[in-house]
């Protein structure tokens, strides 16, 4: 007799171990490194988020206010990018993907130079904004997976997606931790350029914008439109047969998406049961997700003495860059494997409760600190242990990923959908910063729960977003 739960995980993942149809890899390329200038962008600043504040001088010198100045720095970048990321979807699904999608990474690059050029706390939340509403784009470029995708490898080429993250987890912090102020690091050779003497943390934002750039130019010399209802009007004027189209012919005719005239639905036939359960697991993964990347460098900068780990910009961004390395290591080999075997509900609840045990483990490093007067041998092995949660969570992007294309109605909605449930994410990742670093210094300063409130809080949160995935199907049907 077949063991049932092997037969559910069977079931759940039967949509994807079909035989394997190729991909125009080129064009799933551009997007992944359309997709890659969002996370670069957005962690490079947090090794030196925290010194960056003090240096500004909006906090008056009060230690106990520089989490929450922090704290809305990295908010708006999201907050900005939720207000534009709807729109952004809808637009792909009327005007096409192509222009959507060439819009942001050249937005992004201009206003990352002017974040590093800024001076004072309210034209760096200038620019955060830019940057973040440049980023509006990001949910089009799921929607394009989706697009030239195919059943039988979508699971992979979603996997690929958190592993961008990982990988940017370890460029980035290593970009804003070695290359900020370097004119007082290599006095010899940067120290003798005045912008960098002038503005200490332009290095770092303009390597990050180069970044954004070098995809915007890429984009636009190879990246085509994919967008159903854009290539079924071409072909009708053309009168070109669809099997001719470059982006399909990678799969059989049976195979090649459904495509049509029609526009995007109205808002109303978007927002169904499955489309809503799909959208609150997604956006709380992101909430817990961003609430630990925005407590991760508070906490390590924080002094021992008001519960943190005193460490540098410097030793942030190595910590960081390791735990991405290991995280893009497992991704590569094993994120798709992962999903196939356990299916994607399953991994999304691993996730959640992982992230219960990494936001329980800050207490325990914290103690072990406050014991100790340093972050001694005892303390590194409790962090390497909380870090490696990591993994799961990075699974789990993926399979969020797969939900939210299973539950669109059709395919003429897929921009739609995707760009609500990025406008949905990036509203909870704008929130989570400023939630969590207020959080953290009112426990802090009040002694709430022996300063650990914070940490309580996020494991309720976590546990409470496992429940949700629960209510997820065990089945996707991703052939529709």
């Amino acid at each position: 007799m077949a063991d049932p739960q092997t037969e559910t995980s069977r079931d759940e993942t039967e949509a994807v171990v079909e035989r394997r149809v190729p991909l125009p890899k080129f064009q799933v390329f551009i997007i992944l490194l359309i997709q890659f200038a969002e996370p670069i962008t957005a962690l490079v600043i947090y090794p030196f988020v925290v010194q960056l504040v003090r240096d500004t001088g909006v906090t008056g010198g009060e230690e106990t206010k520089t989490g929450f100045y922090a704290g809305i720095l990295e908010s708006a970048f999201f907050l900005a990018e939720g207000l534009t990321v709807f729109q952004f979807g809808r637009l792909s699904d009327i005007y096409g993907r192509r222009p959507v999608l060439l819009l942001g990474p050249l937005g992004l690059a201009i206003s990352m130079l002017g974040f590093g050029l800024s001076k004072t706390f309210w034209t760096l939340f200038l620019f955060r904004c830019i940057q973040g509403a440049c980023n509006g784009n990001i949910g089009v470029t799921r929607t394009v997976i989706n697009d030239i995708a195919h059943p039988t490898n979508i699971a992979d080429i979603f996997s690929l997606v958190p592993l961008l993250w990982s990988v940017a987890g370890t460029l980035a912090p290593l970009i804003g931790g070695l290359l900020s102020n370097p004119a007082a690091k290599w006095p010899n050779t940067f120290g003798k350029i005045q912008i960098l003497r002038d503005h200490p943390y332009f290095l770092p934002c303009a390597v990050a914008g180069s970044i954004a750039f070098m995809a915007f130019a890429i984009a636009f010399v190879g990246l085509k439109e994919s967008s159903p209802s854009i290539l079924a009007r071409r072909r009708k004027s053309a009168k070109v047969p669809a099997e001719t189209d470059p982006l399909l012919s990678t799969a059989t005719q049976e195979d090649a998406p459904h495509e049509t005239e029609d526009g995007p639905p109205p808002m109303r036939d978007l927002l169904i049961r499955p489309v809503l359960i799909a959208l609150t697991a997604y956006g709380l993964l992101h909430f817990c997700s961003m609430s630990n990347d925005a407590l991760v460098p508070l906490f390590f900068a924080t002094p021992i003495s008001l519960g943190g780990l005193g460490l540098k910009p410097s030793a942030i961004g190595l910590i960081l860059s390791i735990s991405g390395i290991f995280n893009a290591v497992i991704q590569a080999l094993f994120g798709g494997r992962i999903i196939r075997r356990f299916g994607p509900r399953r991994v999304l609840i691993a996730g959640f409760c992982g992230l219960a045990v990494e936001f329980a483990m800050y207490p325990l490093i914290r103690f072990l600190a406050q014991r100790a007067g340093r972050v001694d041998a005892v303390v590194g092995i409790a962090l390497a242990g909380q870090l490696s949660c990591t993994f799961v969570i990075y699974c789990s992007y993926a399979s969020t990923g797969l939900f939210i294309m299973d539950a669109a109605p059709s395919r003429a909605s897929l921009g739609s959908v995707n760009g609500l449930s990025q406008m949905v994410a990036t509203a909870l990742r704008s929130l989570a910063p400023s939630f969590v670093s207020s959080l953290f210094v009112l426990s802090a300063e009040y002694n709430l729960v022996g300063g650990n409130l914070v940490y309580i809080v996020l494991v309720f949160a976590a546990v409470g977003a496992a429940r949700c995935a629960a209510l997820l199907p065990h089945k996707l049907d991703l052939k529709k």
